[in-house]
């Protein structure tokens, strides 16, 4: 039998401290002996001096060891994430113009239609992006070609098929037909529909729900009128259902989530760029929830709708020919006689409507300036506001509204995303939402090989951004909607639970005594609940004089421990590989079966809960748990992270911190994000800091950050930043009010990222504010 030992780390080790020192990656773990386990990276949590240390001999008690930790000195400065253009080669589209740009998956993307910017010859063509070889190819076709067309959109629909609606061609007659692209044959297919074919219609929204086909606005007519319906096509049986009033729109996106269809910004029907909101709600609601009745047109409603006085188009008697050379696709039914005025006779859409306008604020992204992409992933409406000839990359920004809580938040100013000397003209993403692609091109084109005649190739360029850097979970792993997470009473709670996943019935064996059944075989303990970092810093930390720095101390070796957390082994080796690997060198836990991890409780406690759940909230959980995590112990799972190279959870982190970052814990989070080399994150808590820098400074967690922390903070302010202060303060109180000149605005605007918390408090409008709900 193999002679057990107490675990003694390879070098000093950290004391439970959230600002305890770097926290770099976790790199490949040394070859360790049996009786001593494996070295991992510096703790975390706490909020103890810095660099706290551990010897071996204070680590252990007869029975209980603590895991080791080998810190590195100095944490690598990082240049931040910044997305990469690169150039593309092979057979690149001429200056497309409202064309479709879809990602397809395999590393695809797939162009189709559109016309020239400068000779307004309209396109049939399907190119193909290979995004690995970044190499542009014309695909050969089959079938039933559609015809010429622009502004019309191309839906990805399970996984090797696009769904071609609408546009209009060449001969600006406005489109309603549906098309099929075959991903894998590159053949087209016209399917027969029935049931009331919508109104031709071009720079719509289409949508896919449940094996459905949403349809929202566009325009259509002679005279380009805004189109404000909603109406969808069955997949299934190839049934059109009829259309109701919804939002007038054209230019627009659309977006399902939540048993919601959401539409944000595009033109009005005053051909104004806004800023509006709107959302139908489809859940109880037979109209949406039951296929559309088969037939060949939906007559309700007709006997009360008067003809409008705009005249039909007619419907091609021979295949219409653009320059081309393809031929209109004449079976299609191109536009829908009568033409009647849907967005005045229709009836409303069944569900309720809402819509909410945002006005202004500091985060909210103007929709007047710029060229605007708008996409969505996890809940998140993500606005790419990107270089225009009115204002520059500096200018510009990532922004994200939270469709859940409705706040807009800025994920990156544009310096940090664009590169300058690029126009983009087309964005697209990955059904995962993890990735989006920009596609555009050099403003100076003869600055580069592009153009023989010296013109923009809209899509000779592409900038992919990994979402995932921003903290996204991406669509599959995306946050329900938060009344979704609220735990059910125990007053409502039914005695046998069907299953909700591998990791909602794992959770209701974590923490539980053998003895109750519950199977556990494996002890983990932590700093006790009743840890005080303070009166621990002032009497039982004795100086090491033999330490490589003067100001490394030693945690005291009557450390209080917390009780028992009670967990399966098989579990943490197949969940955590630096366990794993410590079992697999039968290391002194092996002999013991237990552990100590140096960390606050509810760190360790929610650290254990993830490798049993895969997740840091606590849905699944029981009530008596309390597992759930606040802000600090997220931050402290996201050096935990980093520390043990667990990737998911430090995705889960960031996101979660991102989103809720508030004044009492944008210290924690900003130390933590540098422990973690998250650099992003980092500065946004950094800049949360300076705009509400008069509370920041009156946490508790900026009050307990080490010096050397606090000097970093502070120095984060730009080198120009003042305190104002007095009658200059009064100035600018009532220049808010609007009575000052255009020169003292301007100089407000040059000086209002460096005023002080007073100030800031002014100007910073509440979470309602800059809103108007209807």
């Amino acid at each position: 039998m193999a002679q057990t030992h107490p675990s003694t780390p390879a070098g000093p080790a950290l004391s439970s401290s959230i600002f305890g020192g770097p926290a770099p990656a976790l790199p490949p773990a040394p070859a360790a002996t049996p009786g001593h386990a494996a070295p991992t990276q510096p703790s975390y949590s706490g909020l103890t001096s810095n660099h706290a240390l551990t010897p071996a001999s204070a680590a252990s008690s007869n029975n209980t060891y603590i895991m080791p930790n080998s810190p590195m000195k100095n944490r690598s400065p990082m240049d931040g994430y910044r997305p990469k253009v690169t150039r593309t080669l092979g057979q690149r589209p001429s200056c497309l113009v409202n064309a479709s740009v879809t990602y397809c998956g395999n590393n695809q993307i797939y162009a189709f239609g559109g016309f020239d910017q400068y000779t307004d010859e309209v396109y049939n063509h399907v190119l193909r992006l290979d995004l690995v070889s970044h190499q542009w190819s014309l695909v050969d076709n089959y079938g039933d070609i559609p015809g010429v067309r622009m502004g019309h959109t191309a839906t990805l629909y399970k996984g090797d098929k696009l769904l071609v609606f609408g546009g209009e061609n060449e001969h600006r007659t406005y489109l309603s037909d549906l098309i099929i692209f075959d991903l894998k044959t590159a053949h087209w297919t016209q399917p027969a529909v029935t049931g009331p074919i919508p109104k031709g219609r071009a720079r719509h929204a289409a949508v896919l729900h449940d094996d459905r086909l949403f349809i929202v606005g566009g325009i259509t007519g002679h005279d380009n009128y805004v189109l404000d319906d909603i109406c969808y096509l069955d997949l299934k049986t190839f049934t059109w259902s009829r259309a109701w009033r919804f939002v007038g729109r054209f230019d627009h996106s659309a977006y399902i989530w939540g048993d919601r269809v959401w539409v944000f910004g595009g033109l009005s029907e005053d051909m104004d760029k806004v800023s509006d909101l709107w959302w139908l709600d489809l859940k109880g609601s037979p109209a949406f929830e039951s296929p559309p009745h088969i037939g060949s047109l939906d007559r309700t409603g007709l006997s009360r709708s008067a003809i409008s006085p705009r005249p039909a188009y007619p419907v091609p008697q021979s295949p219409v020919v653009g320059s081309s050379g393809y031929a209109a696709n004449s079976r299609t039914a191109q536009v829908n006689p009568p033409s009647f005025h849907l967005k005045t006779y229709a009836p409303p859409a069944p569900g309720a409507i809402s819509a909410l306008k945002f006005v202004n604020g500091p985060n909210i992204p103007s929709q007047m300036q710029g060229i605007h992409f708008h996409v969505y992933s996890s809940g998140t409406l993500l606005d790419f506001v990107t270089p225009a000839a009115t204002i520059t990359a500096k200018e510009c920004s990532l922004s994200a509204l939270d469709l859940g809580a409705l706040r807009w938040q800025k994920l990156a100013e544009g310096r940090e995303v664009f590169k300058p000397g690029y126009r983009w003209h087309y964005c697209t993403m990955n059904e995962d939402g993890t990735k989006a692609w920009l596609l555009g091109c050099p403003t100076d084109p003869a600055a580069s090989d592009l153009g023989a005649n010296g013109l923009e190739e809209y899509l000779s360029d592409i900038m992919e951004i990994d979402l995932r850097r921003y903290g996204f979970l991406g669509n599959n792993l995306g946050p329900e909607p938060r009344t979704d997470l609220v735990r059910p009473s125990s007053r409502t709670r039914h005695a046998d639970h069907p299953s909700k996943g591998l990791g909602a019935d794992l959770a209701k064996l974590f923490n539980h005594p053998p003895e109750t059944g519950s199977g556990t075989d494996f002890i983990v303990t932590a700093l006790s609940k009743d840890f005080d970092e303070e009166e621990i810093m002032g009497s039982a930390l004795v100086h090491s004089a033999d330490s490589a720095d003067g100001d490394q101390t030693w945690l005291a070796p009557d450390a209080p421990t917390s009780p028992p957390i009670h967990v399966h082994r098989l579990i943490l080796q197949a969940r955590w590989p630096h366990f794993a690997r410590l079992w697999a060198s039968q290391m002194a836990e092996f002999h013991t079966k237990k552990m100590h991890i140096p960390e606050p409780y509810s760190v360790v406690k929610a650290f254990l809960y993830y490798l049993y759940t895969d997740r840091i909230d606590p849905a699944g959980s029981d009530e008596d748990e309390n597992i759930t995590a606040d802000l600090s112990d997220i931050a402290g799972l996201l050096v935990m992270s980093n520390i043990y190279n667990i990737p998911h959870l430090r995705l889960l982190c960031v996101n979660r911190l991102s989103k809720e970052l508030d004044v009492d814990h944008a210290c924690i989070i900003w130390y933590c994000a540098g422990l973690a080399n998250e650099e992003w994150l980092r500065k946004r808590a950094a800049s949360f800091c300076m705009t509400h820098w008069g509370r920041i400074v009156r946490t508790l967690g900026f009050q307990r950050l080490p010096r050397s922390a606090l000097v970093e903070l502070s120095q984060e302010i730009d080198m120009e930043g003042r305190v104002v202060g007095g009658d200059e303060l009064d100035m600018i109180a009532g220049g808010i009010d609007g009575r000052f000149s255009p020169e003292d605005s301007s100089a407000l605007s040059r000086r209002k990222e460096s005023l002080s918390s007073n100030h800031t408090q002014m100007l910073d409008s509440d979470d309602d504010e800059g809103m108007e709900l209807s």
